[in-house]
């Protein structure tokens, strides 16, 4: 927890030169954010350079503390300039069967499934999202979304996201709009999530770098 502790107030750079200094090694990369794991293999930190939904899973995360169907948050923090790092336990992927069943539980479980608590406070967190966060994408169950723990029990993860493909192409097309739905320190760096980085040519690139230097303070 002290090297957490030294998170606040830096961008998401820093974090991720702080991880690396620590002997924490990069071992995924998503559309928004880069997990790193700790040394030791039971942590991972969630480190995004542009983040306006995950702090509704965490939100959800403490409001279920112990759930066992939800990860175990250890730190989180919002970052200078619009970042996230999330610091939790470390999860395998679910095998793909085992995944299918944990969403058709979603719909379907009575209330004795632990899964009914999670489905309900998560509708609530939703709803409160719709209207709080810009370009608000909504609940994400998707079988991608359940690992497990050692042990075999499945936990739902990244349950909300927020509209990328819509963000990114008002930011390229109208940034004003993308401008007036972020605080300047919101959107500091926009143009440095993963996805833009993986997939996006060096064309591509330029021009995300020009329309976020054109809403920049």
């Amino acid at each position: 927890m002290e090297l957490f502790s030294e998170f606040a107030g830096l961008t998401h750079r820093e974090v991720a030169g702080r991880l690396l200094g620590a002997g924490w090694d990069v071992c995924g990369v998503g559309d928004w954010a880069v997990v790193w794991r700790s040394p030791d293999g039971s942590q991972v930190a969630r480190v995004c350079a542009f983040e306006p939904a995950y702090g509704v899973f965490v939100g959800l995360c403490r409001a279920l503390s112990g759930h066992p169907m939800l990860p175990r948050v250890d730190f989180d923090a919002a970052l200078a300039g619009g970042g996230r790092v999330t610091v939790m336990e470390f999860l395998l992927p679910a095998e793909p069967e085992a995944a299918e069943a944990v969403r058709g539980r979603w719909n379907t479980a009575g209330e004795d499934d632990p899964i009914s608590a999670v489905r309900r406070e998560a509708e609530r967190a939703n709803a409160r999202a719709e209207v709080d966060v810009p370009f608000w994408g909504g609940l994400d169950t998707n079988p991608a979304n359940v690992m497990r723990r050692a042990d075999g029990s499945p936990v739902l993860v990244d349950l909300f996201y927020a509209d990328g493909p819509v963000i990114y192409r008002h930011l390229a097309q109208d940034p004003a709009r993308v401008a007036a739905a972020f605080a300047p320190e919101q959107r500091a760096f926009i143009d440095e999530i993963a996805a833009v980085t993986r997939y996006s040519s060096t064309e591509e690139i330029a021009a995300m770098r020009s329309a976020a230097a054109s809403i920049a303070p």
